[in-house]
């Protein structure tokens, strides 16, 4: 499936640096990253994508394969491997499925605030539900649509991600596919077995922030495992949504990966 993407770079940049690929998390779009785009988009060529069921993506039943396939669609359709790439959450899990199936299709690899096991989306299983059954209105406001989305999300920050999903004004529609969604969580929630002797050689960058849970020392084995040259780093007072809540601190973090030899 070719997925929905947004483009940015200089108008004479150096061709000779791989693009940098971006992809979001659960619920999450591509214009996520924007703060990032913009700011390395001075000087590289930049995509950030929308996975199956985001954004302006077509919708189907998802894994991490078969999302892992779209992304390697799509961007061998752009012309665009091998890349550097990006991934938070769900699309982290997403891009560590990519180098191992492609890995020649990534120069290198930051995941942020996930590791490759099961759980960690346990209350988005919830969500998908609450949000599927929400009766939407003939015609919705953003106003309103805040205080529809309060009836099943306490946290504003979380509404306001929630919003970019929602077609407002009349005959108001979700662009999300929660249906698929929904029918994909146990793979979502999930991390499939990978053989031993099926590695990622080159270099990685794991990112956690230092009040999230998603990355816990019971997955380091399975992360040396499978990505040998790993390195950790910790963002102290972020949470799970590391990048959004300590931007410069993670853009320090990823500029300097790129910088490395």
């Amino acid at each position: 499936m070719k997925l929905h993407v947004l483009t940015a770079g200089p108008e004479n940049g150096d061709t000779s640096l791989p693009p940098v690929v971006f992809i979001h998390g659960l619920f999450g779009r591509g214009r996520n990253f924007g703060f990032f785009q913009r700011r390395l988009a001075a000087t590289r060529r930049t995509i950030a994508i929308d996975l199956r069921n985001h954004g302006a993506s077509p919708h189907g039943r998802a894994d991490y394969t078969v999302m892992a396939e779209d992304v390697f669609e799509t961007l061998t359709a752009l012309d665009a491997l091998p890349a550097v790439i990006v991934g938070h959450s769900m699309g982290g899990k997403t891009s560590m499925m990519l180098a191992l199936h492609h890995p020649e299709a990534v120069e290198r690899l930051l995941v942020a605030d996930i590791a490759p096991a099961e759980g960690s989306f346990a209350q988005s299983r919830s969500l998908a539900e609450d949000l599927a059954a929400l009766h939407l209105p003939d015609s919705l406001n953003h106003s309103q649509a805040d205080s529809l989305l309060a009836t099943v999300i306490a946290e504003k920050p979380v509404r306001d991600l929630m919003m970019q999903n929602l077609e407002l004004g009349d005959h108001p529609s979700w662009q999300i596919g929660l249906k698929e969604i929904e029918a994909s969580m146990d793979d979502i929630i999930s991390w499939p077995h990978i053989p031993q002797g099926t590695e990622y050689d080159g270099k990685v960058l794991f990112i956690r922030g230092g009040n999230s849970r998603y990355v816990q020392s019971a997955a380091f084995p399975e992360m040396k495992r499978l990505f040998p040259h790993y390195r950790l780093e910790t963002i102290a007072g972020a949470g799970h949504w590391v990048h959004a809540e300590k931007p410069r601190e993670f853009l320090e973090l990823l500029e300097h990966f790129l910088a490395e030899q």
